[in-house]
């Protein structure tokens, strides 16, 4: 079991966010603290900002008052919502937020259930609640709930094969919508990456392809996002799905704003350094194309290698599971792209199957498919054809502490259209 603790600014978008996934049928509330509810005993907004209003105005000068807490325990955990709620109570207790207006929310819209608690930090006197130690205390707490309840331990060091992570989509098993979903979230939610193209070969690891939609509708023009399965010649199967159809989380907008988070982040961060260490190496022992992708997927790096008609590789495109990052090789520095690997397999004895390439980080099995040209920006090529075999990667990274990017985005866009009201207020004033 791990618990995320984010710290933030926005109560009215903390609530919104689990609030959508209530109404979209993907959480329910299972119970409440210290917060007023209506008659039957169902949470109203209203009523709940009201109940968590006098901890904030006793204290103005804390930056980021608002804690949104999730508790995920291992996939293989029958957890009820009765024992869910039990450890909720028993975390907050322990966390020194027992006495704090609280509500705790169960999340089924992915494979992995979970349990997400929003919060204040501020107490009934205005006194900020010290925070200093709280992931260790956090850890030091998730690890005795464990024992209690007999759960699995989620040490993602130690125990990294009982992690959770999105399947590889099963177009013939059915339910296409709930699958495309769990894999487009967790990897939008959870990856950096600066291109659409990016996005894309990631997605393709898990069977799944996105396009977008332009269009126009009674005068103003409109884009969206169209996710699809894909079969193992990586052509398109069954009917698209719009991404409103899945949820905003994988939007439009929200691939926009995760895009520019991402160039923003590989920026400051050294994202590079250790994948062209290990690239390096890799290609410094190269006896054959094979090897040199199990050499990375053994160090968990995906490489997707495409090909046009002649067999010529235009596009070299590696994703970190480390660090969360994916990018074309030309980023690492020229000796990583396209047209190096095109050199260094033109002698490949191998050429029976020249199709873009991905390893199984897990079972080092190296598998082919075919790829058209590469996009660079939203405009979409509709034959584009990105395949990726049963690929099953490790996504601790939903299990860490820190900021729930999709709750930023969601909260962004909450106060951009609060302010745009207010602009449209004041003009009819």
């Amino acid at each position: 079991m791990v618990a995320k603790i984010n710290k933030g600014s926005s109560l009215q978008g903390a609530l919104l966010y689990n609030q959508e996934k209530v109404k979209e049928q993907q959480a329910k509330v299972l119970f409440s603290n210290r917060i007023m509810l209506n008659r039957d005993g169902s949470l109203n907004m209203y009523l709940a900002n009201q109940s968590f209003a006098p901890y904030l105005n006793a204290n103005k000068n804390t930056e980021k008052p608002i804690l949104h807490i999730s508790i995920n325990p291992h996939p293989d955990d029958i957890v009820s919502d009765e024992m869910y709620s039990d450890i909720a109570q028993t975390y907050m207790e322990k966390m020194g937020l027992g006495d704090q207006p609280y509500i705790v929310y169960k999340h089924e819209d992915l494979d992995r259930k979970h349990i997400h608690i929003v919060t204040v930090n501020i107490d009934g006197n205005g006194r900020k609640i010290g925070d200093s130690n709280n992931f260790f205390q956090s850890k030091k707490i998730t690890r005795e709930l464990e024992k209690v309840y007999n759960l699995h331990t989620a040490e993602k060091k130690k125990h990294p094969e009982e992690l959770p992570h999105p399947k590889r989509v099963d177009y013939q098993s059915g339910d296409i919508k709930k699958q495309i979903a769990n894999v487009s979230k967790a990897l939008i939610k959870n990856y950096h990456f600066q291109s659409v193209n990016e996005f894309r070969a990631l997605l393709s690891l898990y069977g799944v392809t996105v396009e977008e939609v332009k269009g126009e509708i009674k005068g103003k023009n409109y884009s969206g996002l169209v996710y699809s399965a894909i079969d193992e010649k990586g052509e398109k199967v069954g009917n698209p799905i719009k991404s409103s159809v899945i949820g905003k989380s994988v939007g439009y907008n929200a691939l926009q704003s995760r895009l520019e988070y991402s160039v923003k982040y590989m920026k400051e961060h050294k994202v590079f350094e250790s994948p062209k260490l290990m690239v390096g190496s890799a290609i410094g022992n190269y006896t054959d194309k094979q090897t040199l992708l199990k050499d990375l997927a053994k160090n968990n790096i995906n490489v997707v290698f495409r090909e046009n008609t002649d067999g010529r590789i235009y596009g070299a495109t590696f994703i970190d599971h480390q660090s969360r990052c994916v990018f074309n090789g030309s980023k690492m520095g020229k000796e990583f792209s396209a047209n190096v690997f095109n050199e260094l397999f033109k002698d490949d004895n191998d050429t029976t199957n020249r199709h873009q390439l991905i390893i199984n980080p897990t079972d080092n099995t190296t598998k082919g498919s075919d790829a058209d040209k590469p996009i660079d920006s939203f405009t979409e090529n509709a034959e584009y054809n990105n395949n990726k075999e049963d690929s099953t990667i490790d996504l601790s990274l939903l299990e860490q502490h820190g900021t729930d990017y999709a709750e930023e985005a969601f909260t962004r866009r909450m106060e951009n259209e609060e302010k745009k009201r207010k602009r449209a207020k004041f003009k009819g004033l």
